[in-house]
């Protein structure tokens, strides 16, 4: 699947490969205004910095515009200010006018000009733009397709610290796209995106340990990363922590514990988790049933609903059923 970012993240079908969602924390541009009340800029000396030609006051407007905070949301606007900041060669705004130019937001579509802010931005080290470059390239969006320029930007990306980017570039190892097939640097990018905490990274870490993909089989390693995963919300972790539940793989056996995260699992739209439910509930009292329910919904409600974009699909699907 392929993740892209933002302002923009890419995320495809099946690995770690796709488009763009708009992803608004921990970006480096932040704007600094506070939302007034009456809907309007609160920072005078900011608005005039802007217009004097500030290109950081420039971008902190458009994002301002581009989000809603401090101002009406207005794309149109937005574009606006993160032109004339872009134009002074503030990779920020660069990025943030690529995101615009592909998703149509504010300007015309065209995916040939978000490649070139994209370019611009990336030059400059700006990490999630060197991501989403990457996944233009192997998608062959407003570029000639290139897997081996894709797999290089996901590289700087992926080194500069880009989480998504990791995952992307684990899948290319994995897939053998742009390089050479390796199943351990996939295990070692997935790795070292789960360890900053990223639920997709975390599943996919689970089952190369579950199927000793690229590490040695371990069903306790592949356990503890699908709890942390599914923990964290993840529909996919969840109904393989149910399965190993179910199997005492990797945990004891215990299947009103499996019935719990396969509910939890279907709650959060896991289609395969209904399935399970009805094979398992014969084996369980209605009781059993009843509870486990409870602790799902219970469950579902305290845990986060991760956006995770379209067709989001872990490397190797569920885990294996023998």
């Amino acid at each position: 699947m392929s993740t892209r970012a933002f302002l923009s993240f890419t995320l495809v079908p099946a690995l770690w490969f796709s488009g763009s969602a708009a992803v608004t924390t921990g970006h480096p541009g932040t704007v600094l205004v506070s939302a007034a009340q009456n809907g309007k800029l609160e920072a005078p000396s900011l608005m005039e910095k802007a217009k004097a030609g500030d290109p950081k006051a420039e971008y902190q407007i458009g994002w301002s515009y581009f989000t809603g905070k401090g101002a009406p949301v207005d794309y149109q606007e937005a574009a606006i200010w993160f032109q004339r900041s872009a134009t002074q060669g503030f990779a920020d705004a660069q990025f943030a006018l690529g995101y615009l130019y592909e998703h149509g937001q504010g300007l015309k579509r065209s995916e040939r000009r978000a490649v070139f802010y994209y370019t611009s931005a990336a030059k400059q080290g700006d990490s999630i733009a060197e991501n989403n470059l990457a996944s233009m390239y192997q998608h062959g969006q407003g570029v000639r397709k290139n897997l081996a320029e894709a797999a290089a930007w996901y590289q700087k990306a992926a080194d500069h610290g880009e989480v998504i980017a990791q995952c992307n570039l684990a899948t290319m190892y994995f897939r053998g796209e742009g390089l050479a097939r390796n199943y351990g640097q996939a295990a070692n990018w997935f790795r070292t995106a789960a360890e900053r905490g990223y639920a997709p990274a975390q599943e996919d870490l689970a089952w190369m340990y579950y199927t000793g993909t690229g590490v040695a089989m371990d069903n306790q390693q592949a356990a503890r990363w699908a709890r942390i995963a599914a923990e964290q919300g993840y529909p996919r972790a969840q109904l393989d922590l149910g399965y190993l539940y179910e199997q005492g793989k990797g945990v004891s056996l215990d299947y009103v514990a499996a019935y719990m995260w396969y509910k939890a699992a279907d709650d959060r739209g896991e289609k395969m988790a209904e399935l399970q439910l009805k094979n398992l509930s014969s084996l369980l009292t209605p009781d059993q049933v009843q509870r486990a329910t409870a602790d799902a919904a219970k469950l579902t409600d305290s845990l986060p609903k991760l956006d995770l974009g379209n067709g989001l699909a872990s490397v190797g699907g569920i885990f294996p059923r023998h």
